[in-house]
């Protein structure tokens, strides 16, 4: 007992410290000073007759499960932290507040002397606090979440902080952007045997990652290795033991999108307090935001196009009705006198007293009636329902049966025709009237573009959706300073010869098997079209 009076009288001097503070032996709280009975709101007397476990477990109820283990393990004659120690203690009036634990021997070496600095207002804490805001906003103008998660990772660990983000898929976690030490990293990839962006981590290995995200709160880790020894095997978490600091503290923060699950936003380094965890974990609500953000933009762009789109087909079904209406007048109102033209050109063909002169007038009218009536059919094949019939169709078999119909071209005979079917290139289901009309008109406009002595090159091939790919290549004068998609527009056109009706055909027979059909300008000049069929039509508007 006169021992203890001794100590007492020692450490008098802690009475006018005017930080809370006290001595400890074992369980026994040898002195205290008033600021440390201010601050639990309990009589001096009352707190030196209490067992130091008593305290832990009226004040310190959240941090008990790992505060209680230090004591026992000092009691013991362990050592004492060598760096603060950060707690949220509970004051009698309910209130809590976060503080900063500094251990140091006492008179005695079983003494300790603990002195509570108030950790909420760090300086490091507002640093942190003004770097992440300014994060947050260059989040919020980010258009991928890539970028997003990306920014994210860098502002955090511009403070300090080792941090990485681990995506929820499915029941498995995935790394996906970090800043980790690079020999950690390496050495990890190396025993995994691939890099950490593929190892999956299965949730029900990690139910306190589990549970941070059915919380939807976070979690904040005293010691970083008893966390990290859950996630690793043994090889990995020795490799990471040694690299990283050891007394590394920890958070684990959900990252929440459209109120789901996404991941989390996992954080290490020997500055991580309390305080600064609470930052994070609201830097991981913001992170959530900027990833929604992203989304919305993107939905927004989808149904834009979406919009964009219908409005085009709207105004592309009302040409076609206006056009179907004037189409059907000329069909019935020249299709007549074409006939009638035609059959007198039959007869003056038989006619034996016409000569050199009359025969070349008869071969010019008969060449100028076939031409109005190819107009007719093309302008009929635009505006006409298309209903495929499906049957197995060999597009590369289209594709040489176009090219024997150039016979009477003019500039057939000077071109070069080149055609690269891939062996593996499957047949599809499709009207094979309807798509050799296409390949026709489409392998007729590379002739008719491409100059005297050019090349002509189609490819056929296996699409990456499962279809075929056709492209036709040419060497003409490309794709005018338009939308390309305006050239497949009825009437609109490219030559001064040009009827701007074949290119409209292809676009109809196309879209009637659920296909697509682009131009675009090929390198070296000339234009490119790309045709993709799906395996079976679908059906979409042909408009």
């Amino acid at each position: 007992m006169a021992a203890v009076s001794n100590a007492f009288a020692d450490y008098r001097l802690l009475e006018g410290l005017p930080i809370p503070a006290a001595v400890t032996r074992g369980e026994q709280v040898l002195s205290a000073n008033p600021a440390l009975a201010a601050l639990l709101g309990i009589p001096l007397a009352e707190l030196l007759s209490t067992p130091t476990s008593g305290l832990i477990s009226r004040f310190v109820p959240r941090e008990q499960a790992w505060v209680e283990p230090m004591y026992e393990a000092m009691t013991r004659g362990g050592p004492r932290p060598e760096r603060p120690v950060w707690m949220r203690l509970r004051r009698a009036d309910g209130q809590e507040c976060t503080l900063s634990l500094h251990y140091a021997p006492g008179f005695s070496p079983e003494d300790s002397v603990v002195l509570m600095m108030d950790a909420e207002g760090e300086d490091s804490v507002r640093r942190l606090t003004e770097a992440l805001v300014t994060a947050a906003g260059e989040m919020m103008r980010c258009r991928d979440e890539q970028a997003v998660l990306e920014t994210a990772v860098e502002a955090v660990h511009q403070q300090g902080f080792y941090v990485s983000v681990l995506r929820l898929e499915g029941d498995v976690f995935r790394h996906g952007p970090m800043r980790q030490e690079p020999a950690g990293v390496a050495a990890a990839e190396q025993l995994y045997g691939m890099p950490m962006g593929d190892v999956r981590i299965p949730i029900s290995t990690v139910p306190h990652f589990q549970e941070v995200l059915e919380r939807r709160k976070a979690a904040f880790h005293q010691d970083m290795f008893s966390v990290v020894k859950r996630i690793h095997p043994p090889e990995v978490f020795a490799k990471i033991q040694q690299l990283y600091p050891p007394d590394s503290r920890g958070l684990d923060a959900p990252l929440l999108v459209e109120g789901r699950p996404y991941g989390l936003l996992s954080v290490q380094g020997t500055a991580l307090t309390p305080a600064s965890a609470g930052t994070l974990e609201l830097f991981a609500r913001l992170v959530g935001s900027a990833l929604e953000n992203v989304r919305n933009h993107q939905m927004s762009a989808v149904r834009l196009d979406q919009l964009s789109r219908l409005q085009d087909e709207l105004v592309a079904n009302e040409r076609l009705t206006v056009l179907g209406e004037a189409a059907g007048v000329v069909a019935h109102e020249v299709r007549n006198p074409l006939g009638a033209i035609l059959n007198a050109v039959a007869v003056l063909r038989r006619e034996a007293h016409l000569g050199p002169t009359g025969q070349a007038a008869v071969g010019m009218l008969e060449e100028e009636v076939i031409r109005l009536e190819d107009i007719v059919k093309d302008l009929l094949d635009v505006v006409r329902p298309l209903e495929p019939r499906p049957r197995p169709v060999q597009l590369g078999e289209l594709v040489r049966r176009a090219l024997g119909q150039l016979h009477g071209a003019p500039d057939a005979p000077t071109l070069r025709f080149t055609v690269n079917e891939a062996p593996d290139t499957p047949s599809i289901e499709g009207d094979e009237l309807l798509l050799q009309l296409a390949v026709t008109h489409l392998v007729r406009n590379a002739v008719q573009a491409s100059p005297t002595g050019g090349s002509v090159r189609m490819s056929v091939e296996r699409s990456k959706a499962g279809g075929v790919c056709l492209v036709v290549e040419d060497e003409g004068p490309g794709i005018p300073n338009v939308a390309p998609q305006r050239i497949f527009e009825p009437f609109f056109l490219t030559r001064a010869n040009g009827r701007g009706l074949g290119l409209a055909i292809v676009r109809r027979v196309v879209l009637a098997h659920g296909g697509t059909v682009r131009a675009s300008g090929r390198h070296g000049g000339g234009a490119r079209f790309e045709v993709v069929l799906p395996a079976e039509p679908t059906r979409r508007s042909p408009a």
